[in-house]
C-alpha cells in the first residue's frame, strides 16, 4: 500500500492515524447538520431601493438550512442564534471530513491485505 507520494504505508501508520481520528471524533462536540447562510433579498414593492440601480438589497438575513425527511427546512435566525449554532455546524463538517478519512484508511488496509478482495 502506498501514500500520495508513492511511499509504502504500513499497518502501524494506518493504526496510528486511526487512533488519532477516533480520539478527535470523541473530542468533538455535538454535530448539527445543515448550513448557515447569509441572504440579501428584494421585496415586492417596486418603488423600494432594493429595485434601484444599483440595488440596495434588504438584509442580511441569517438562515439555517437542513434536510428533514428529504425536504429542505429553512429557519431564519438572529445573529445571537447563528453564533450559538455555528460551532455545532462546524462540528458536523469536521465529523464528515474525519469519517471520509476513516473510510480511506479502511480502503488502504483492505488494499494491503492479500486475503481481502481487490477493491
Amino acid at each position: 500500500m502506498t501514500n500520495r507520494t508513492g511511499k509504502r504505508v504500513g499497518l502501524a501508520t494506518i493504526e496510528r492515524r486511526r487512533a488519532k481520528i477516533t480520539s478527535e471524533i470523541a473530542a468533538l462536540g455535538l454535530p448539527l447538520p445543515g448550513s448557515l447562510v447569509e441572504r440579501r433579498t428584494r421585496c415586492g414593492n417596486t418603488g423600494c431601493t432594493c429595485h434601484g440601480d444599483p440595488p440596495q438589497l434588504h438584509g442580511p438575513y441569517l438562515t439555517w438550512t437542513r434536510k428533514v425527511d428529504n425536504k429542505t427546512v429553512t429557519r431564519t435566525l438572529d445573529s445571537a442564534q447563528a453564533e450559538r449554532l455555528r460551532p455545532l455546524l462546524d462540528n458536523s463538517r469536521r465529523l464528515r471530513e474525519l469519517v471520509s478519512e476513516f473510510e480511506a484508511l479502511a480502503l488502504r488496509q483492505v488494499e494491503n491485505d492479500p486475503a481481502q478482495p481487490n477493491p
